[in-house]
C-alpha cells in the first residue's frame, strides 16, 4: 500500500507520552510489517523537524532523522503546490488548518494517494482514509 505519513503520526509514534501513541506504535509496526510505501513531503519534514527538536531535543530529531527520515519517499513542495495551497487556506478561513496541511492534501490528491497515517481530522474531512481509525 502506498502511505502518506503526516507530522501528527510520526509525533505520535516518538513520544511516548504523546495520548496517541499506543496506536500509533500498533500501526507503525503494521505499517512496516507491510512493507508499505511511505511517503511524506519536505514541509511535513521540516514541521516535524521544529517539533521534535524544540520539544525534545536534538537526540530526539536525530533518531528521526538517522532511523526514519531513509524509509520515506519525499514530495518535494514547488512553488505551484505552495501558491495553490495558501489559495485554498486562504479560501478555507479556518484557524486550525495549516498551510503544512493543505499542501499534503494537494500532493496525496496529485500523487492518487488516498491512505494517510495521522492523527489529525482534516484529513478524513477532506475524504482521506486515515490510519489509525480511532473510535
Amino acid at each position: 500500500m502506498n502511505l502518506f505519513i503526516d507530522t501528527s503520526g510520526f509525533l505520535a509514534v516518538l513520544n511516548q507520552n504523546d495520548r496517541f501513541h499506543a496506536p500509533a506504535k500498533g500501526t507503525w509496526l503494521d505499517i512496516l510489517a507491510d512493507d508499505s510505501v511511505l511517503f511524506s513531503s519536505n514541509y511535513v519534514l521540516l514541521e516535524t523537524t521544529a517539533l521534535l527538536q524544540h520539544r525534545f531535543g536534538v537526540d530526539a530529531l536525530r533518531l528521526f532523522h538517522n532511523t526514519i527520515r531513509p524509509i520515506l519517499r519525499i514530495i518535494w513542495i514547488n512553488q505551484d503546490i505552495h501558491d495553490l495551497a495558501m489559495s485554498v487556506l486562504l479560501s478555507l478561513n479556518r484557524c486550525q488548518l495549516s498551510l503544512v496541511d493543505c499542501t499534503s492534501f494537494q500532493i496525496m490528491r496529485t500523487a492518487s494517494l488516498e491512505h494517510v497515517f495521522t492523527f489529525d481530522e482534516h484529513f478524513s474531512e477532506q475524504g482521506f482514509t486515515v490510519a489509525p481509525k480511532l473510535d
